[in-house]
């Protein structure tokens, strides 16, 4: 039980990381603010807080475009509203259109870029508002990529985001120190959610991508369940600026 009565706020919760990290958190005690897209199953977002409430933790949800500059605020407000306030904010919502970069269109572009950056620093912001008016400190976690470090042919209009996430988390490590508030990225290697599911139905890119992880296998979105609530929790009250690869190694082989 090491987020025993923290509140936790995720975005990009209905599915993939989201999903398993927002209901980790709640085994471990958390209270849970669930951030998804309008486009989320009923289905998927009711069975999880069925989950979650089974815990017998608090748990509340609302939709919206995380693109939106607005739809952070707005995030943050109600769990204010709904579990009393925010100590942990982890900032997970994102999309990954696969796309070759000369033909790249404006769109693609710019709809990767405001959802997995604007987006998140607006709602980094918001969430960091309010932990500085609760004045207990908190935690907020980006969750990066091992893209961040390493390039994608297929991927110019998403690494940039990912390392942007990456540098987001460094910068309010320094900003928001003095506050009491700790900021940390993940950068998960390759985990097998709906993003790359069809990437890695083609069985040659599948065997090559396990090939070049020291463990041998794809990741699940359970993989980043200990590291998120590590970071969340208070066995990492002096971690903050860092950055954790959850990648079964893949990135220390790749160079």
């Amino acid at each position: 039980m090491l987020l025993a009565g923290k509140r936790v706020v995720i975005t990009g919760a209905s599915r993939g990381i989201g999903r398993a990290i927002a209901l980790g958190c709640a085994r471990h005690g958390a209270d849970v603010m669930l951030g998804h897209s309008g486009r989320s199953s009923a289905d998927d977002i009711l069975t999880l807080r069925h989950q979650i409430e089974v815990l017998g933790r608090k748990v509340a949800d609302q939709a919206g475009d995380i693109g939106d500059p607005d739809t952070g605020a707005a995030l943050i407000a109600m769990a204010v509203e709904q579990l009393g306030g925010v100590d942990v904010f982890i900032s997970n919502a994102g999309i990954c259109p696969f796309h070759a970069f000369l033909d790249m269109p404006q769109e693609t572009y710019y709809r990767t870029v405001n959802t997995n950056l604007n987006g998140a620093y607006f709602a980094v912001q918001a969430a960091a508002r309010q932990m500085q008016q609760q004045g207990e400190g908190g935690a907020i976690i980006a969750v990066s990529s091992i893209s961040a470090l390493v390039g994608g042919g297929m991927q110019t209009h998403y690494t940039p985001t990912k390392a942007g996430l990456l540098s987001l988390m460094q910068s309010c490590a320094i900003a928001l120190g003095p506050l009491g508030i700790r900021c940390n990225a993940l950068l998960p290697g390759t985990i097998e959610t709906d993003i790359n599911r069809e990437d890695l139905a083609d069985p040659h890119k599948r065997s090559t991508m396990q090939n070049r992880i020291p463990l041998g296998r794809l990741g699940q979105p359970e993989d980043l369940v200990g590291p998120a609530v590590f970071l969340a929790s208070d066995l990492a009250r002096y971690v903050t600026g860092a950055s954790l690869l959850v990648d079964g190694g893949m990135y220390v082989n790749l160079q």
